[in-house]
């Protein structure tokens, strides 16, 4: 995405302990709602520890799956005696094991992140004029990282682990993947310690976030998906291939959304592309066919592999855009049995 001339300067690092204040990336009424939410795999997960989520495997635990034929060795406390009064047969009875969910946060922190239009003071929703590092609007890259602060918060609150990766053209930093109520201060810490820069390779980054996995996840990713839409397809399809289910967060801003620019002005790509000195006026058609077809491409290839996509607004609170995402994911995940 291009954004008009003069921009604002790139997102500089600044030490943890300067930056990392929960409210400057959820309003305390997002924390508030959050802390209500539950969010579950529509899969069925693998884990490790006793929790919410369903594995496929099945050993002795809480919630009854099926019958077997009794074997030499078997424990015979887990004989169905019903079962042996009515056919002869001895049944041993298995059990779907309750697990928690792993959940990876891709955050995406390649150049184009850095576009922000609106002022920084009326997204944080606090008085201050400047962001810790000094730039005066909110970036979509901001977003972002409330956006990946908020289903961490979501996660950890309901005893799962979830881990953070940052990328653009490769992975820059990795949390790993824990419970502990401290990991999320690790979460963005670790997201205020990188600049915003760099081009974007999402199969790539795909590729080498799915070499550290060994168990089935679901992972988020978060980022305005400015890739061609064939790449984007083939990461997703990595995904799938290795049993994962995947959310699609799309942060846009509501500039590139609308495209309200009216004087004509040089606009300078954020990702090596080349300046360039356009009337905005003359190609807002284009300009908008192109941003919703590519929109609906996202959408449309993350559907075709079972996965979910929603745009996310910097323009709109957080917690009720992911209050209604969580809520409907949930109510499609029931409908299925998942």
């Amino acid at each position: 995405m291009d954004e008009p001339h003069p921009q604002p300067d790139p997102v500089q690092p600044v030490a943890a302990s300067e930056r990392f204040d929960p409210h400057l990336y959820l309003h305390p009424q997002t924390l508030s709602r959050l802390s209500t939410m539950e969010l579950r795999a529509k899969m069925i997960v693998e884990g490790v520890m006793a929790g919410q989520h369903r594995s496929p495997y099945t050993g002795v635990s809480v919630e009854f799956a099926q019958h077997r034929p009794y074997v030499a060795g078997d424990d015979t406390r887990h004989l169905d005696w019903k079962v042996y009064a009515r056919t002869d047969k001895l049944q041993v009875k298995q059990y779907q094991q309750e697990t928690t969910l792993d959940l990876i946060l891709l955050v995406d922190s390649s150049g184009s992140m850095r576009f922000g239009s609106r002022m920084f003071s009326d997204a944080s929703g606090s008085a201050q004029e400047m962001a810790p590092d000094g730039r005066p609007n909110w970036s979509k890259f901001d977003h972002a990282t409330a956006t990946a602060a908020a289903m961490a918060y979501i996660t950890i609150n309901q005893g799962d682990r979830v881990g953070l990766a940052v990328y653009a053209d490769e992975l820059r930093a990795i949390v790993d993947r824990s419970a502990r109520k401290s990991s999320w201060k690790q979460i963005v810490d670790a997201l205020a310690l990188h600049p915003v820069d760099r081009h974007t390779d999402i199969v790539r980054v795909m590729d080498q976030t799915l070499a550290k996995v060994s168990n089935k996840c679901l992972i988020v990713i978060v980022s305005d998906f400015f890739d061609d839409a064939e790449n984007i397809r083939s990461a997703f399809a990595k995904a799938k291939h290795r049993g994962h289910d995947l959310i699609a967060l799309q942060v846009l801003d509501k500039a590139e959304l609308s495209f309200e620019f009216d004087d004509p002005a040089a606009f300078e790509g954020l990702e090596s592309e080349p300046t360039l000195r356009i009337d905005p006026r003359a190609l807002r058609k284009e300009y908008l066919e192109a941003i919703n077809t590519h929109i609906d491409l996202v959408s449309r290839h993350a559907r075709s592999f079972g996965f979910d996509h929603q745009v996310v607004s910097t323009h709109k609170w957080l917690g009720p855009t992911l209050a209604k995402f969580v809520a409907r994911r949930n109510a499609a995940s029931s409908l299925r049995g998942g």
